[in-house]
């Protein structure tokens, strides 16, 4: 698009099935190599990615002319098939529905890279569920806790 000129950064967050501790640390290089080529594959900028057993962050640079929904959609449909095609899980591989998103100034890049860089120490002292309400609240995002990520034990 002739003209057009913007800088759209948005962190994405979303969850394993039941947020079930599924992803085995080993096998988080290839798998964060492989979503940063989904998403570079759709013309946009992976700026950081991190994810923990249960649970992935993403910082993306967003084109002006794209769907962060279907970005998003694309990302967890083909990690999903390249989970299961590795057969890292038994049974079947699925994110869970839905996913926040937060969207960040050029001047926050460098301490949400932190924040996303240090999820293994983050959440020594704070669990996913408080991490994602307090995001969610951080931001005035509006939210059900009905309709928030379902967690296993519920």
């Amino acid at each position: 698009m002739a003209n057009t000129y913007t800088q759209i950064y948005i962190q994405v967050v979303f969850a394993v099935e039941g947020r079930q501790s599924l992803i085995a640390p080993g096998h988080n290089d290839e798998l964060q190599k492989y979503i940063t080529g989904i998403v570079t594959a759709q013309k946009q900028k992976l700026i950081a990615i991190n994810n923990m057993p249960d649970h992935l962050h993403m910082l993306v640079g967003l084109r002006p002319d794209s769907s962060l929904s279907d970005l998003v959609r694309d990302v967890k449909a083909s990690s999903s098939k390249f989970i299961n095609e590795k057969r890292w899980v038994l049974g079947r591989f699925s994110w869970q529905e839905g996913f926040g998103a937060f969207s960040y100034s050029r001047s926050q890049l460098g301490a949400v890279i932190r924040y996303i860089e240090n999820q293994q120490k983050h959440h020594a002292k704070k669990s996913f569920r408080e991490e994602y309400t307090a995001l969610l609240e951080k931001f005035g995002v509006e939210y059900d806790t009905r309709y928030i990520f379902k967690f296993g034990d519920e």
